[in-house]
């Protein structure tokens, strides 16, 4: 087992965001993580990643290099541990370094992926070129090798997105958690960013959370639906579709005005996000 949680609950103040979720996640799965807006599916992530403090509850981690017995308690991991330990995630709104240029963001992320030492006034010039040797493959795999010394602010969105796939490949995490990847995104570019998820999960594990349901539905292995903080469904795809609570979860959350995970965060989401976030030094823009 990867990853597992047990009675992961997240609360902000009188509102269960997170309720009692028990989850599990097989290495080399490309899970999808769907519900309605409100569902509490970046919050599951938020926890996830160490964004986000548990109310209660459990998360335990084992890398897939360690077998079972490695698995370690992350519950109350910082963002920087969930890293460092082989989570690696990209976010709704893009997460980039907007004035460095494609190959930059790439790099900077291998070099952060490696811990606190890589950031050493005196290190060895190879390790230095062992992260740009990275960056460089990255951005091979997806397909802006051509753009490397493009300043990221210049890429079109559908660019950016993936740049942000690449940035997350960076270190070569045991676990991708891709957060709305295809958001924004036209058409045209949808069909390239999934392509680019199908390829990563040839050879990482990935949660992913999408609300285009038919991009879900032929990507993924598993899915798992949350609603109002619950798991409703989990299973294969076609199980999931012909579901009945599924169909009437979704029936009844269009227009709900809760927290919308595919725009605006709730008053709480924001402000235990940002209080944590500004503990941790703050993000790049």
């Amino acid at each position: 087992m990867l990853l597992e949680t047990e009675g992961l609950t997240k609360r902000f103040g009188g509102i269960t965001a997170v309720d009692d979720v028990d989850f599990a996640l097989e290495d080399g799965q490309l899970c999808s993580i769907i519900g309605p807006n409100g569902a509490g599916k970046t919050t599951f992530f938020n926890l996830l990643t160490g964004v986000l403090e548990p109310s209660e509850g459990s998360i335990r981690f084992a890398p897939s290099s360690g077998g079972a017995e490695s698995a370690v308690d992350i519950t109350a991991a910082s963002p920087d541990e969930t890293a460092l330990a082989g989570i690696h995630r990209s976010y709704q709104i893009t997460n980039l370094f907007p004035t460095l240029s494609v190959l930059e963001n790439v790099r900077v992320a291998a070099q952060a992926s490696r811990g606190s030492d890589s950031w050493k006034l005196w290190r060895n010039v190879a390790d230095f070129e062992e992260h740009y040797a990275e960056a460089t493959a990255i951005l091979e795999r997806i397909g802006l090798a051509d753009e490397a010394e493009t300043v990221t602010e210049n890429l079109s969105h559908g660019e950016k997105r993936s740049l942000e796939i690449g940035v997350a490949l960076a270190g070569d995490p045991d676990l991708l958690l891709l957060d709305e990847p295809t958001a924004g995104v036209s058409s045209e570019g949808v069909d390239e960013v999934v392509a680019l998820i199908e390829d990563v999960a040839a050879d990482h594990s990935v949660m992913l959370i999408e609300h285009n349901v038919e991009m879900v539905m032929e990507v993924s292995d598993r899915i798992a639906v949350l609603h109002r903080g619950e798991v409703i469904a989990d299973g294969p795809p076609e199980d999931v579709r012909g579901d009945e609570a599924v169909q009437e979860a979704y029936l009844g959350g269009y227009g709900r005005e809760e927290s919308a995970e595919g725009g605006e965060p709730s008053d709480g989401e924001a402000a235990a996000d940002g209080g944590r976030r500004a503990s941790a030094g703050g993000e790049p823009p």
